[in-house]
C-alpha cells in the first residue's frame, strides 16, 4: 500500500484544509492534520512561505519547511491582485477548514477574513493563529516564539538560580499553538456535525504558552508567588532532577516515600527514609542541597551508565540525558517509528517525523514530501474550480500568480 493510499484511509481522511499559514505555529498545525489523512491545499506567495529560504539546507531545500509542511499541496496565488483573491475566496468555498496565521486584520485586508468566507461557507470551520489574538490590547503586536516566552513566564522560570532567564531549547510557543490550533480546529468539526455550524478558531500565542506552564500557573493561583529559577532540578519535588555521576549526568525521578525508601536502600543509607528532614516529598523539597550531597556521594563512584543499571533494577525512575540523535535512533523510537524515511529524488535519503498517535483501526500513518513552490497550482485549479488551460494561462497572464505580464490587458479578466 503506498503511503497515499495509507493516508487515504486515515481518520481525516476526505477533510480539505485550505492553509494560508507560514513559517512555524501555522504549518505545524496542519502538517498534524495532514498526517492523519486530511487533504492540505497550502497557499503560498509568489516568493513562497518565508521558511522556504531558512536554514540549515540541503540540496536548496529547507530543513524547517521540509518537517513543516509535509504531505501538503502547494497553489500560488498573489492576493494582491483581485483575481487571485477570487480564486482563494472559490477554494476555500470548497473547504472544510481554513487556517491562516496573519496578524489580526491582515486576512480581512487581504480579502480572505471569516466574516468573507464564512458568507460564502456557513459551515467553515476558520482558524486563526496570532501573537496575541484576535481582541485585546495587545493583539495588533507582532510576536515571535522567544517575545512569547519571556512574556509568559517561561523564560523566567528556566535557567540556573544565580543565572539570567533561559530561553528553552525549542520553538515551544510556536509549537504548543499549532498544537492548541489542531486540537481547537477538531473540536469545532465534531461541534459542526452536531450542529451544522461552522466558527471561527481564535488561538493566541500568548494564551496557549500561558496554559502549557501548567504547574507554574497552578503554584501562583494557590500561593500568589511568581515561581523561581531552580535549575536543573523539579521545583516542587526532590530528589527530581539532573545529578552527576563520574562521567556526566543522569536524571533521577522520586516522587513519593516508596520510591524514596528504594533509594535509601540503594544508596546504602537505609537511615534517610527515616530522617524527619526527609519525611515528605515537600521536606525533602526543603533540604534538597542536603539530599543531593548524599545522592551524588554514591552515583560519583560510578559511572552514568552503571547508575542508570543499578537505579533500573531497583525500579527506581532514572535516565541517561541523550542528544537529539540518540534519542530518534534509540531502539524504543525505530520501534515506535517516529522519524519515517520519505521518497524525494531531490534529497536522497530523506526522514521526516510523523504524527505520533496510531489508531488501531486504521493503517500506520504515513508521511510524504513536502512540495515545491506552486507545484499544485494548475492540477488544483482543475481539479476543484473546473478552471480550463486557458483560463489558468489567462490568469497567469494577468499576474494572478505572480510575475504579472508588464503588457496585460486587465480588461479580459
Amino acid at each position: 500500500m503506498s503511503d497515499d493510499q495509507r493516508n487515504a484511509q486515515g481518520p481525516l481522511a476526505g477533510l480539505r484544509i485550505v492553509d494560508f499559514t507560514r513559517v512555524l505555529s501555522g504549518p505545524f498545525c496542519t502538517a498534524l492534520l495532514a498526517d492523519l489523512g486530511a487533504e492540505v491545499i497550502k497557499v503560498e506567495p509568489p516568493q513562497g512561505d518565508d521558511y522556504r529560504a531558512i536554514g540549515p539546507m540541503r540540496n536548496g531545500h529547507s530543513a524547517l519547511f521540509s518537517v513543516m509542511n509535509r504531505g501538503k499541496q502547494s497553489v500560488v496565488l498573489d492576493l494582491k491582485q483581485p483575481e487571485a483573491v477570487a480564486l482563494a475566496r472559490e477554494l476555500c468555498a470548497q473547504a472544510d477548514v481554513v487556517v491562516e496565521n496573519f496578524r489580526p486584520a491582515v486576512a480581512e485586508k487581504l480579502g480572505i477574513g471569516y466574516d468573507v468566507i464564512q458568507h460564502i461557507n456557513p459551515r467553515v470551520i476558520y482558524a486563526s493563529i496570532s501573537g496575541f489574538g484576535q481582541t485585546g490590547p495587545a493583539a495588533h503586536r507582532p510576536a515571535y516564539d522567544i517575545v512569547l516566552q519571556a512574556m509568559t513566564g517561561l523564560m523566567e522560570a528556566t535557567g540556573s538560580p544565580d543565572g539570567p532567564p533561559t530561553l528553552v531549547g525549542e520553538a515551544v510557543s510556536d509549537v504548543v499553538s499549532g498544537l492548541f490550533a489542531s486540537w481547537g480546529i477538531l473540536a469545532a468539526l465534531l461541534a459542526r456535525e452536531r450542529t451544522g455550524k461552522g466558527t471561527q478558531v481564535d488561538i493566541g500565542m500568548l494564551d496557549s504558552t500561558l496554559v502549557f506552564n501548567a504547574t507554574s500557573v497552578s503554584r501562583y493561583l494557590f500561593t500568589g508567588k511568581s515561581p523561581a529559577r531552580v535549575g536543573n532540578r523539579h521545583p516542587l519535588s526532590a530528589p527530581f532532577g539532573v545529578y552527576a555521576a563520574a562521567n556526566g549526568h543522569y536524571v533521577l525521578a522520586v516522587l513519593n516515600n516508596k520510591l524514596f525508601g528504594k533509594l535509601c536502600e540503594l544508596l546504602g543509607r537505609p537511615e534517610l527514609a527515616h530522617d524527619p528532614r526527609f519525611a515528605s516529598d515537600e521536606e525533602r523539597s526543603k533540604n534538597e542541597p542536603i539530599l543531593r550531597a548524599a545522592i551524588e556521594a554514591w552515583s560519583q563512584q560510578l559511572t552514568v551508565e552503571q547508575v542508570i543499571q543499578r537505579l533500573e533494577d531497583g525500579e527506581i525512575p532514572a535516565a541517561p540525558i541523550w542528544n537529539i540523535e540518540q534519542a530518534l535512533n534509540s531502539p524504543q523510537s525505530l520501534h515506535r517509528a517516529v522519524i519515517q524515511p520519505v521518497e524525494d529524488p531531490e534529497l536522497p535519503g530523506l526522514r521526516l517525523p510523523v504524527q505520533p498517535l496510531k489508531f488501531s483501526s486504521y493503517p500506520p500513518m504515513a508521511v510524504d514530501r513536502a512540495p515545491r513552490l506552486g507545484e499544485h497550482t494548475d492540477a488544483t485549479l482543475i481539479r476543484l474550480l473546473g478552471l480550463s488551460a486557458e483560463k489558468i494561462a489567462q490568469l497567469r497572464n494577468l499576474g494572478a500568480f505572480g510575475h504579472a505580464s508588464p503588457t496585460a490587458n486587465r480588461s479580459q479578466s
